[in-house]
């Protein structure tokens, strides 16, 4: 299907998108990819789907799709294809060569993405890993052009071939990278330790990408942390102080946003940003109840927090934008069988139902307080 699209609203990078279809295998969802496209400033011009029972080993989509690319191509001028699913790296070398563009996968347009949003010091350090660590499969696979060897002056050694210079260059920063990490993760070590120290109660904001985490995190703590409506618009931890009436000061941190099939390689580079949910004694959960796909959110979130060892971590579920939800829902909290807060209901944006997020968060601090107490060694006097 080839989009009309204005030639004046055409931005510089121009692309076909191609969604395939598999039975028995879990598919992403069409709508978030041209979420993502639409955040990293691509115009979408044509978009072909398909069905297959299973990917070509050679070029994933089958020499039919290829031909018809091939021709929708021809027609558009489009600058690349994005496929909305993961790529082998000769797959991707086969396609680019048949296709004679540039052939961009769902990781690497996630990871484009990221690289846009990175802001600071450390998470730039964070995207720059994740990259070079994609890039070193595509070096051992993609690339048999560079297998011949070249004797050289300067970089590369006496019969070394391209290939392996460009593996050791890509280890070598990789090393540096990830020593400079290990540098900034014992300084949050430090100051997560002296929080845990002074016993103060933390808590992490979680959830699917764009459903409000910043909105919420500012609207809490009366902060500018950047908020928009696109997928990703968080990349770096940030941490601010809270007080509750009654009960006193907190930290809250406002965290990256998860995704469907989020790239390994991206979830092993931020786990030192991750570390701050594993750390937590109370996570927010923040969906977007307007959405028709908020199940499915809920349960990718739920099993990446269980990739990454916080699945233990007492959890609110807040049901965030339900000024945008068609039923109206109204600000409200739900308790368990426990009598605890379990799900909370609000709308960040207008600020209708934070008082019920604040007695949930009281309570939790409250019951955090008297485990602590309880757990305490009993003292060495009166006893016999």
């Amino acid at each position: 299907m080839i989009r009309d699209v204005d030639e004046a609203l055409v931005r510089r990078d121009t692309a076909v998108l191609v969604d395939i279809d598999f039975d028995k295998i879990e598919r992403n969802s069409f709508e978030e990819l041209e979420l993502l496209v639409s955040s990293d400033q691509i115009s979408v011009v044509a978009v072909i789907k398909s069905k297959r029972k299973y990917p070509d080993p050679a070029t994933f989509i089958g020499k039919g799709k290829v031909a018809e690319i091939c021709q929708t191509l021809a027609q558009t001028k489009a600058e690349m294809v994005i496929v909305n699913h993961d790529l082998s790296p000769v797959q991707q070398r086969n396609l680019s060569n048949a296709l004679s563009c540039r052939i961009i996968d769902r990781t690497s347009l996630i990871l484009d993405i990221f690289a846009q949003r990175a802001k600071s010091y450390e998470g730039k350090l964070q995207v720059e890993l994740a990259q070079l660590e994609h890039l070193s499969t595509r070096l051992i696979r993609g690339w048999t052009h560079l297998e011949r060897q070249k004797g050289g002056i300067g970089l590369r050694g006496p019969g070394e071939t391209q290939l392996e210079t460009d593996r050791r260059l890509l280890g070598k920063r990789v090393k540096l990278l990830k020593e400079r990490l290990v540098k900034l993760k014992r300084q949050r070590d430090v100051q997560r330790r002296s929080r845990k120290r002074a016993a103060v109660f933390s808590v992490s904001i979680v959830g699917y990408t764009n459903a409000g985490k910043s909105t919420l995190f500012n609207r809490l703590v009366s902060a500018e942390a950047y908020a928009a409506d696109q997928l990703f618009a968080t990349l770096d931890t940030t941490t601010r102080k809270l007080y509750l009436p009654g009960c006193g000061s907190i930290v809250v941190s406002d965290t990256v946003g998860f995704i469907q099939s989020l790239p390994h390689t991206l979830i092993a580079a931020f786990r030192a940003t991750l570390e701050e949910t594993i750390q937590a004694d109370l996570l927010l959960h923040v969906v977007d109840a307007s959405s028709i796909n908020r199940d499915r959110q809920i349960a990718e979130v739920n099993k990446l927090l269980c990739e990454i060892g916080a699945n233990t971590i007492p959890q609110i579920l807040v049901l965030n934008k339900i000024d945008k939800t068609e039923s109206n829902l109204t600000a409200n909290c739900t308790r368990d069988e426990c009598d605890k807060i379990s799900t909370v209901r609000l709308s960040a944006k207008t600020g209708a139902g934070l008082e019920f997020l604040q007695i949930a968060m009281s309570e939790a601090l409250n019951q955090s307080s008297v485990s602590q107490i309880d757990c305490l060694p009993s003292p060495w006097y009166g006893v016999q």
